[in-house]
């Protein structure tokens, strides 16, 4: 696994002083460096519910591990190290995780964390049906061996179990407040902040104070944590520039909006791929795209420099795969596998029977309708005819998923390699809505599932497969801006979560 660097846009502190005072300098300990002693996050959309069965991933992760621990947590660059759990390992079929606990862990609520506590957190999340629920759908049961070990056992090997454990699934709540069906509201964790719900404002703001006694301080870096619900981008902007937050999530317009405020930007940190992903690869909507040499055609029609350039400003990397640097799936010779060459389109298109092109129709939300509509344009110079049908935007996902559309936009994430499996390939994945699949890749995908030494190598090769097949049409990498004050805040890039993980951030030294 690769260490990964944030991409960051540094504000200065000089402009944070312009608005009065230096971040954190509202509570009192701003003082020279400006060091602060309560983090201020900006983000995009409340909390849902506090319920840790219904936590999401990526930067919606984040707010979670405020208050709760995981059973595993990752580090920065993606290791998994201990947390609520000592040691883990399985057995020779990989079908059961033996899993040594912490003994000397309570809830805020005083109800101590042990092995049946764990029992009531992964049963709880396993029916519950969460927005993570995938996490657990190879989960079986869970054993109480003794107060500090469990056993937990899968219907069958699930290489991703031990990253779950980091995730949704591995957060733990006291079981008293699971029993007391309180959770939506108020997050009773053994994390190192408590919820203050005097303070706290749905749709507005979450606040949290340090827990005192709290097992792990050196994971305890503030005093408190504010999260700011600002879901518009100008609101952030503004919230950053004037010091009401320390961190917050821009975009590339946004972020060449502050270079004249003396943005600094440091290396590249890249969540998510965005571009086609083509469903209907055996024609049942579209015939054309039954045929490989159309979806070929497709990739080749494309000039994903230029886009970059004219939809992210640059920010990103163009790619033609969809596994990014930090999946054991990701094959570097594949970047380039479908260089721009509007020729070879039309050749291929022409071998497949299509020289005169064809009719695609393509579902459009407000966030990719400038993406689609420069897709589109270069398409249908070789003869593919774009139209666009706008979908109403909470449908959108519904209407993929249950296969009513050949191809849609997106962002998608460029997670662990069976969890991007999952999400992307598989014939059960989410985004796989024809269930393609073939005798070939099915015997990939389970060298993949068996962990075994050629996993690797099999995940690679279902990456080639993907790409040499061209289920998608992949345009470029997205780099993750997110702006802080230096002055006042250190922050470490946390691999695959836009938002990184609540313990990389600490006061700047």
């Amino acid at each position: 696994m690769k260490s990964t660097s944030l991409k960051v846009a540094a504000v200065s502190a000089g402009l944070l002083l312009l608005a009065g005072c230096t971040a954190g300098g509202s509570n009192g300990s701003g003082g020279e460096g400006g060091s602060t002693d309560i983090l201020k996050i900006g983000q995009i959309g409340d909390v849902s519910s506090w319920d840790p069965a219904q936590a999401h991933v990526g930067h919606a992760l984040m707010p979670y591990q405020v208050v709760y621990d995981s059973l595993l947590r990752r580090e920065p660059d993606g290791t998994l190290v201990p947390m609520l759990a000592t040691d883990w390992s399985y057995d020779d079929s990989r079908t059961v995780l033996t899993v040594d606990l912490r003994d000397d862990v309570t809830f805020s609520d005083g109800t101590p964390f042990n092995a049946e506590a764990v029992k009531a957190n992964l049963d709880h999340f396993k029916g519950a049906n969460g927005r993570q629920a995938v996490q657990l759908t190879q989960y079986q049961s869970t054993t109480v061996v003794d107060d500090d070990t469990v056993q937990i056992a899968l219907v069958q090997p699930d290489p991703a179990m031990e990253y779950y454990l980091s995730q949704a699934a591995g957060l733990m709540a006291s079981p008293a407040a699971i029993a007391g069906g309180s959770l939506e509201t108020t997050p009773v964790g053994s994390g190192p902040y408590v919820f203050d719900t005097a303070n706290s404002v749905r749709d507005s703001q979450a606040v949290f104070t340090a827990r005192e006694g709290y097992w792990d301080p050196s994971l305890q870096k503030f005093s408190g944590v504010e999260l700011r619900n600002l879901e518009e981008l100008s609101a952030r902007v503004n919230a950053i520039l004037s010091g009401q937050v320390d961190f917050t999530t821009l975009d590339a317009k946004s972020a060449a909006q502050v270079e004249g405020a003396k943005l600094a930007v440091i290396p590249d940190y890249q969540v998510d791929w965005t571009g086609t992903s083509i469903l209907d690869r055996a024609g049942q909507l579209v015939p054309a795209l039954g045929d490989v040499r159309v979806r070929q055609a497709m990739n080749y029609a494309v000039d994903r420099e230029t886009l970059l350039q004219e939809l992210q400003l640059g920010y990103g990397t163009a790619t033609s795969q969809v596994f990014g640097p930090d999946s054991s799936a990701y094959v570097s010779d594949l970047e380039n596998r479908y260089p721009y060459d509007p020729a070879k389109a039309k050749q291929l298109l022409a071998e497949a029977g299509y020289a005169d092109g064809f009719d695609l129709t393509l579902p459009v939300i407000s966030a990719f309708s400038t993406q689609v509509t420069a897709i589109a344009q270069q398409l249908g110079d070789v003869g593919i005819r774009v139209t666009q049908e706008t979908v109403p935007g909470p449908d959108y996902v519904a209407n993929i998923v249950q296969g009513r559309y050949p191809a849609f936009n997106f962002n998608l994430a460029q997670t662990e390699t069976w969890v991007a499996i999952n999400q992307l390939v598989s014939p059960t994945a989410t985004f796989n809505p024809f269930d393609t699949t073939s005798p070939e890749l099915e015997a990939l995908l389970a060298k993949v599932q068996s962990g075994g030494a050629d996993a690797d190598a099999a995940a690679q090769d279902v990456n080639r497969y993907v790409t040499d097949n061209a289920w998608f049409l992949p345009l470029y990498r997205i780099d993750q801006i997110a702006a802080y004050d230096p002055t006042a805040l250190s922050v470490q890039a946390q691999v695959q979560m836009a938002i990184p993980s609540i313990y990389n951030f600490a006061p700047a030294k």
